[in-house]
C-alpha cells in the first residue's frame, strides 16, 4: 500500500514527466490510491530523498499492465530497466503482460527496442465535448451496484471481457477489498439487469471503465442510452468525462464519437513474456 506521501511524490513526478515529454501517462490512479497491503505492485527509486523513478503494475484478471516513468534529469542510467527487472517476480503468474507506453513517447519506444516485445494493441483516451446534455431516457436506468450483483458482474466479465471464471472472481474480490466496487453501476432495462458501467470520480474528472452489455441485449440501443445517462449524470455534477476505447474497436469508437466524445491521446500496448 502506498502512503499519502508516496502518492504525492508519484503525482509530482508524473507532472514533471508529462510536461517535459508532452505526453499523458496512464497511471490508473483509482488503483494506485487503493493498493492492497498483501501484494507488491509498485516499485520506486529515490535519490537523496527525491523520487526519481516509478513503475506500477495493474492487474485485470489474468492480464497485468505495466507503466512507469523516470525523472528527466535521471535518464539513461538504467533506472527504469532496474525497476522493471525488480518487478518480474510479481509478473510470473500473469497470462498476459502488457507494457503501456504513450504513443508519442519517443524515449518509451526507445526503451521497448531494448527488450523483446510485440505490439499488441492501442487505445484512445476520449473526452466528452458535447455541447448539449443528453435527455434522461426512462427506458434504462443506472443504479449503484449492490453485493447481490456480484454474480452478474462476474458473468459480464466472462462473456464481455474474456475472463476465466476464477479470474473474474479474483478481480472482483480485489475490487471489493480495495473499496472500488462502489464505483460500479448496474444498467437496468426491461425490468432486468442488462449490463454494468464503472465511473471513477477524481476531483473534477470522471472516467468510465468496464462498460459492458450482455450479448442477448446488445443491438437494442441500451449501450448508447446507458453511456448517455452516465455522461448526463457526471456532466451535471460539473465533471469532465473521459473513457478509453481500443483503436480497432470501430463499433465502440463510432458509438463514442456519435455521443460527443473526441480523441485526446493514444496509449500503445506491447506484449511481453518473461
Amino acid at each position: 500500500m502506498l502512503t499519502i506521501e508516496q502518492l504525492e511524490e508519484i503525482k509530482a513526478l508524473q507532472q514533471v514527466v508529462e510536461r517535459y515529454d508532452s505526453i499523458e501517462l496512464k497511471l490508473n490512479w483509482d488503483m494506485l490510491e487503493n493498493r492492497s497491503e498483501e501484494e507488491q505492485t509498485d516499485f520506486l527509486t529515490y535519490d537523496s530523498g527525491q523520487l526519481v523513478g516509478f513503475l506500477g503494475l495493474y492487474s485485470f484478471g489474468s492480464k497485468i499492465e505495466v507503466c512507469g516513468m523516470v525523472h528527466p534529469d535521471y535518464r539513461r542510467k538504467g533506472i527504469f530497466s532496474n525497476l522493471f527487472q525488480n518487478s518480474h517476480f510479481a509478473l510470473e503468474k500473469a497470462r498476459h503482460i502488457l507494457l503501456n507506453v504513450p504513443a508519442n513517447s519517443k524515449l518509451g519506444k526507445q526503451w521497448l527496442d531494448s527488450i523483446t516485445c510485440i505490439y499488441e494493441e492501442s487505445e484512445y483516451m476520449m473526452k466528452w465535448e458535447g455541447k448539449v446534455l443528453p435527455d434522461q431516457d426512462e427506458s434504462i436506468s443506472l443504479r449503484p451496484s449492490r453485493k447481490e450483483d456480484i454474480d452478474m458482474k462476474m458473468k459480464l466479465d466472462i462473456v464481455c471481457f474474456d475472463f476465466k471464471a476464477e479470474e473474474a472472481k479474483m478481480y472482483n474480490d480485489r475490487l471489493e477489498k480495495e473499496g472500488l466496487q462502489k464505483e460500479f453501476f448496474m444498467i437496468e432495462a426491461e425490468d432486468k439487469i442488462v449490463g454494468k458501467i464503472r465511473i471513477h470520480r477524481d476531483k473534477e474528472r470522471s472516467e468510465i471503465y468496464g462498460f459492458a452489455v450482455l450479448p442477448e441485449f446488445q443491438g437494442k440501443g441500451y449501450g448508447r442510452k446507458a453511456l448517455q445517462e452516465a455522461v448526463r449524470l457526471e456532466a451535471q455534477r460539473g465533471q469532465s468525462v473521459y473513457l478509453d476505447v481500443q483503436t480497432e474497436n470501430e463499433k465502440a469508437l463510432s458509438l463514442y464519437t456519435s455521443t460527443g466524445f473526441i480523441k485526446e491521446s493514444q496509449q500503445d500496448y506491447y506484449l511481453y513474456s518473461i
